[in-house]
């Protein structure tokens, strides 16, 4: 049996599997530096120290397009790994915090899926285990757990105080050599596809990645996202009551319509913009023939660049974590935001903005639902849902 760790940079392969490095099984180990496209074969004769050596010899300096090949690239690589002979693939987590590695673990587990094509070296029957790696947010059930002893974290250390020192004054976050990358614990992880996949899903932003996969943050399935869904659409509709189809709501990044559809059952009409061309052919179809909704991809900047009829209000929920220019708020069409956003990201975000503003107000804030632990991923994780405050904008010169 032959072991292939797949890794995207050198020190990955001491930091995150040195137990697989110094199984005492004594086999043939295969490290696959994904950043190179190169293998390193550590022999069966080799000893720790020569085959930490022999990585120690690879760890570079940081350097511009560090990724994962892709797919593509990593299914040759494996194949002439193994050489036809039984193996076991270890990687990264699809859900290690730092994309790049993430990315890699997602993309190794699809390499050896495209294997199947290929009769003459199936690696389909390869045991793959995931690293849970560097995982701040989220807490993944193990399957196999390698407490290491003194001389193997002494070992770990030595690697990176010797190999890594430029690491741990790295400023890049994907890069940085700190304590909780270097665990005591190396803890690995099964999963199968849809897991894998939800798992990469769940740690992305807005780009095409978070929509790999249909609802990704679980609106359709969590009682968490349920409850702060319901509570959102009661606390819009106890405040624009009597709006109907007099007036129309703007929701802005509407996803996959789990709000919208609360929403258009409570009589509103509603505009559902969405922004990501991946999300919206979902939100289209899922209101097809819905009553007094209509969808489109417009982004808060161009909402508050066109000349469209004024709106009863503007809903603005749980979409304000990513960068956008606050200031735009101003020449929305409306006179009435509905802002939501967990409890630290309104304060550090909103709030300092509306002590400056001239043009808005707060006419309310209520918590619409508290922070709770919930399962993910059909319980493969768990993690703290933060909460969800809402915030009541009212236009002060409208």
């Amino acid at each position: 049996m032959i072991d292939i760790v797949v890794v995207l940079r050198a020190e990955d392969a001491v930091l995150d599997f040195l137990s697989v490095l110094t199984d005492d099984g004594g086999g043939e180990t295969r490290v696959i530096l994904a950043d190179r496209a190169e293998t390193l074969i550590l022999g069966a004769g080799m000893d720790a120290p020569e085959r930490l050596a022999l990585i120690a010899s690879h760890v570079g300096p940081v350097t511009d397009g560090i990724a994962s090949p892709g797919p593509e690239i990593l299914a040759p690589l494996l194949r002439q790994a193994a050489a036809g002979r039984p193996c076991r693939i270890w990687t990264h987590s699809p859900a290690d915090n730092r994309r790049s590695r993430g990315r890699l673990g997602r993309d190794t587990a699809l390499a050896r899926a495209a294997d199947a094509e290929d009769a003459d070296a199936d690696l389909t029957r390869a045991e793959l285990r995931h690293a849970v790696g560097f995982s701040p947010y989220l807490q993944i059930l193990s399957d196999l757990d390698r407490p290491l002893g003194r001389e193997h974290i002494a070992a770990k250390l030595d690697f990176v105080n010797g190999s890594c020192g430029h690491l741990l004054a790295e400023a890049d976050p994907e890069f940085v050599v700190q304590t909780p990358h270097v665990p005591a614990v190396e803890r690995f992880f099964d999963t199968d596809p849809d897991q894998r996949e939800r798992l990469f899903a769940l740690l992305a932003s807005l780009d095409d990645e978070a929509a790999s996969v249909v609802d990704p943050w679980e609106f359709g399935s969590s009682p968490y996202e349920a409850r702060r869904l319901d509570a959102t659409a009661a606390w819009v509709r106890e405040r624009c009551t009597g709006v109907g189809s007099a007036g129309t709501l703007v929701e802005v990044g509407a996803c996959e319509g789990a709000l919208t559809h609360r929403l258009a059952a409570a009589g509103f009409t509603v505009r559902a913009t969405e922004p990501n061309a991946v999300f919206r052919p979902r939100l289209t179809a899922a209101l097809a023939g819905t009553d007094g909704v209509t969808v489109d991809g417009a982004d808060l900047a161009e909402l508050a660049k066109e000349d469209a009829p004024r709106a009863t209000a503007q809903l603005l929920i749980e979409m304000l974590y990513y960068g956008q220019d606050l200031a735009l708020l101003d020449d929305l069409a409306t006179d009435l935001v509905f802002v939501a956003l967990e409890p630290d990201a309104l304060a550090s975000r909103v709030r300092p903005w509306l002590e400056r503003s001239a043009t808005w107000r707060a006419d309310e804030e209520i918590v619409l639902v508290p922070p709770q632990l919930e399962t993910v991923c059909a319980g493969r994780a768990y993690l703290s849902k933060r909460g969800s405050v809402g915030l009541l904008l009212r236009r002060t010169n409208g």
